[in-house]
């Protein structure tokens, strides 16, 4: 089932479905992305220690990554992105790119931020210099980076806020939305829209109920993870995910371990995001078929074996947990691309499984 989206040059198929989980491609103008998709977050135009070949080559073979408005914005600033004709040119990367609107980085970065009902004037975390965003700001600034998804501009509060906190900040993301709407964008960039309401499932089908009456290419959920139980994300997922529009493509912001990723997948999303895959490499957390490894525990400081004896990344077919250890204690930069490039193609050979079960052993979709 093919279904063009919105903006031209995207299409979303949905090809199976297992349950509420579903094997898909999202058709960009940059290049397919089969879904379920995991996006390495490249916050600073950079995915952390990794080139755009490493990325791009198998295993990891990422079609999409993520860059970020409130981050690119301040630094380096739109002028040198604008010389460059947009971030793909800028960052050397030819797949496609998703930019988050920058809300939630003003709202959990910034160190002073003022809300009203217009948008957030806030004071950078780099220098403390003051800015203000809005929802035509954060769309002009997307327009500049040219990603191929932008998001729209949302008001995330923090997982455990008092109801009426909630309700204002799905009233105004629910305004906002309408205002990104109406921002003229690039040709060849879609527009996400973001479904808040916290934990609560009610004030959730509430604000899904108004943002999908809204011409969106696809949707995402936000305001997880941000504070709240594991328990009470898995509930909203298992509850909700499944039924935002089944012709467009679903999105969970900022989430999560691998068990996350499989939860989401289960409960009917197609894409995801963390940094955890790369923030944990560089802490020395990684990633294996036989359970997480702290790579300074002493216990490796003789073990001669790969990483991942599963695993057909350069790091596992050329190292030894010895020498991965040696380098995270003597803080040598090519620790953290050894240990990236690894978490990361554990999350991608992660996302294919799942994908791959799905193909396997669910129904072909219909119209």
């Amino acid at each position: 089932m093919l279904t063009q989206l919105t903006t031209p040059g995207f299409a979303f198929e949905l090809q199976a479905t297992l349950g509420h989980a579903r094997a898909g491609i999202l058709h960009t103008p940059h290049g397919p992305i089969a879904t379920p998709v995991f996006m390495p977050v490249g916050t600073a135009g950079t995915v952390k220690s990794m080139t755009p070949g490493e990325l791009e080559a198998p295993p990891i073979d990422a079609r999409i990554i993520l860059g970020n408005t409130y981050h690119l914005y301040l630094r380096p600033g739109l002028d040198v992105i604008r010389a460059h004709g947009g971030l793909h040119r800028f960052a050397g990367w030819d797949r496609a790119i998703l930019t988050d609107s920058g809300g939630f980085q003003v709202f959990s970065l910034a160190a002073l931020n003022d809300i009203d009902d217009e948008g957030v004037t806030f004071r950078s975390h780099i220098d403390g210099s003051k800015h203000r965003l809005t929802p035509e700001v954060s769309m002009e600034i997307q327009g500049v980076l040219h990603s191929d998804i932008a998001m729209a501009f949302d008001q995330c509060p923090p997982g455990d806020a008092p109801a009426e906190i909630h309700d204002r900040a799905m009233k105004r993301t629910t305004a906002w939305a309408e205002r990104c709407l109406h921002v003229k964008r690039p040709a060849g960039q879609a527009l996400f829209g973001i479904v808040q309401g916290g934990i609560d499932l009610d004030r959730r089908a509430r604000h899904a109920a108004e943002l999908t009456q809204l011409p969106f290419d696809g949707f995402a959920l936000g305001g997880l993870a941000v504070g709240e139980k594991i328990e009470d994300t898995y509930r909203v997922l298992d509850a909700f995910a499944h039924t935002l529009p089944r012709a467009q493509p679903r999105y969970l912001m900022g989430v999560g371990t691998p068990d996350d990723l499989a939860r989401g997948v289960a409960a009917g999303v197609d894409m995801f995001d963390c940094v955890m895959p790369t923030r944990n490499a560089r802490n020395g957390s990684l990633f294996t078929s036989q359970g997480k490894v702290t790579i300074s525990n002493a216990k490796h400081r003789l073990d001669t074996g790969p990483l991942d004896p599963e695993c057909p990344c350069h790091t596992c077919r050329t190292t030894s947990r010895a020498y991965l250890r040696h380098l995270h204690i003597a803080k040598e930069i090519l620790y953290n691309r050894y240990a990236t490039l690894h978490n990361l193609t554990f999350y991608a050979r992660h996302m294919a499984r799942l994908r791959e079960r799905i193909l396997a052993e669910g129904s072909a979709a219909s119209a």
